[in-house]
């Protein structure tokens, strides 16, 4: 098989985005003001992040209780079962917190999965401070996590993108197929992007399914580029 899957967290697999929800929890205020400079375009989301973060309060026992209440789509577990017995590697790849992520994975058995995304860290006086180590050297891409980057380093010839938002919007147009939800499909509708709409991972599951079964008769990257549902 020659599929390998990105998949997006926050939003994607967690139903919410949880980076959001901890800052909400435990930010000093002025966060939102930095994250309005974000969605005005003013500081990239890797500048966003970080001092957002800076404004964090909590011990980590605190935050890892907090963030083990969040919840995920349990739908992704054979998302991914499905993928390994179909031989395609799964790749959680994240402009969130690492420690969020694992935490959550690890909840629902999937803590095997290779995760790439920010790296938060506990400083002493209940701080944090987050570094990434996936961002993009040349300062091209202001993300914290360059997916483009990211998937450009993996092996297989054809990717399969999943994801929900704006973190997934560069890379969906390098991506040999997208499985879009909310407004990753508005996107994906106005750049001719080939994509299948889904809301939660019962449908990708099956949206999966059809993939797979098309590939066993047909050559898929050219094909796939021109397939534009929803």
């Amino acid at each position: 098989m020659n599929w390998q899957a990105i998949v997006d967290f926050d939003g994607t697999i967690s139903r919410e985005d949880t980076t959001d929800r901890v800052l909400q929890r435990f930010a000093e205020p002025g966060w939102e003001e930095i994250e309005a400079d974000w969605v005005a375009g003013k500081i990239g989301s890797r500048e966003c992040m970080a001092r957002q973060v800076a404004l964090l309060h909590a011990s980590p026992d605190v935050f890892d209780t907090f963030v083990s209440s969040l919840a995920i789509d349990w739908g992704f577990a054979a998302f991914v079962r499905l993928c390994q017995r179909a031989g395609i590697p799964v790749t959680v790849v994240s402009d969130g917190l690492d420690r969020t992520i694992h935490a959550l994975l690890g909840r629902a058995g999937l803590s095997g999965l290779t995760v790439v995304a920010n790296h938060i860290e506990p400083l002493p006086g209940d701080r944090w401070r987050l570094t990434s180590p996936h961002a993009d050297p040349s300062g091209g891409c202001t993300s914290g996590t360059c997916k483009c980057r990211v998937a450009s380093s993996l092996s297989r010839p054809l990717t399969l993108l999943v994801g929900d938002g704006r973190s997934d919007f560069c890379v969906a147009g390098q991506a040999d197929l997208v499985f879009a939800k909310k407004s990753l499909i508005a996107h994906c509708r106005e750049n001719g992007i080939g994509h299948r709409p889904f809301n939660t991972f019962s449908e990708a599951v099956g949206l999966l399914e059809t993939l797979l079964s098309e590939t066993t008769t047909e050559p898929a990257a050219p094909a796939r580029k021109d397939m534009i549902n929803g």
